[in-house]
């Protein structure tokens, strides 16, 4: 399988249950009450298991295409399914077998959304949503996408409801990387997410980060051409 890699030592993660943000999010962001329920049962037989678990489930999908082949696949046909996970246990017997992205080919696409999400446009907790949008050079991309999955996992970016999941794209000259969030018009819901990207990630002042919404991108048919805001 082209994302299993050598295991490595984990890296410090939230192993209590006290993962959660201490700001509420606002009602608009708030999660459908099955899967509030659904999130409670899960939790508690964790616990009772002995594990800690995460506040949300999360699925890892991945993406690979072909350099200079047409497919008549749709882009949601080439969206593979890898794993779910949703205790701190889980997560490093996942990620500790995924392939670094030095080791992944161009172009791919590796995706973490939190469960019930589809990683596409169209999804109806993305529809109206949007994603900032952060462009790295390929040797420092890997650190910078383990940061923010591991804040992705422990809950640990404001407005955390608003976050749908996240995106590595590998390509051939540099690796982008995305974070996708449920409303594009709440603009202070917005900019407070790219003030915690850029806060928990410690990025450099000569990063700039983009935003475009998803309506736009299914209008020109581009994820990151042509964004919207710059921050």
């Amino acid at each position: 399988m082209e994302l299993v890699a050598e295991k490595k030592e984990p890296e410090n993660i939230n192993s209590n249950n006290n993962t959660t943000n201490t700001q509420p999010p606002p009602a608009a962001y708030s999660v459908p009450a099955d899967r509030e329920i659904e999130d409670r049962e899960r939790i508690a037989l964790d616990l009772k298991a002995g594990l800690h678990p995460l506040k949300h489930k999360f699925l890892f999908w991945y993406t690979r295409r072909t350099p200079g082949v047409r497919t008549q696949t749709s882009y949601e046909d080439n969206i593979k399914k890898i794993i779910e996970f949703s205790t701190v246990e889980s997560f490093w017997v996942c990620y500790c077998h995924l392939a670094r992205p030095s080791a992944m080919p161009s172009p791919t696409d590796l995706h973490l959304f939190k469960e019930g999400i589809r990683p596409l446009w169209e999804d109806s907790a993305n529809c109206n949503g949007g994603k900032w949008i952060i462009r790295f050079k390929k040797s420092v991309s890997g650190r910078f996408w383990e940061d923010l999955v591991l804040a992705l996992v422990g809950d640990q970016l404001d407005y955390g409801d608003n976050i749908c999941g996240a995106v590595l794209s590998i390509r051939f000259n540099e690796d982008i990387l995305s974070v996708w969030n449920r409303n594009a018009s709440d603009h202070q819901a917005v900019m407070a997410l790219r003030d915690a990207i850029k806060r928990h990630l410690k990025l450099p002042h000569s990063y700039v980060m983009e935003y475009k919404p998803h309506d736009a991108s299914l209008r020109d048919n581009s994820s990151y051409r042509n964004t919207w805001l710059r921050g």
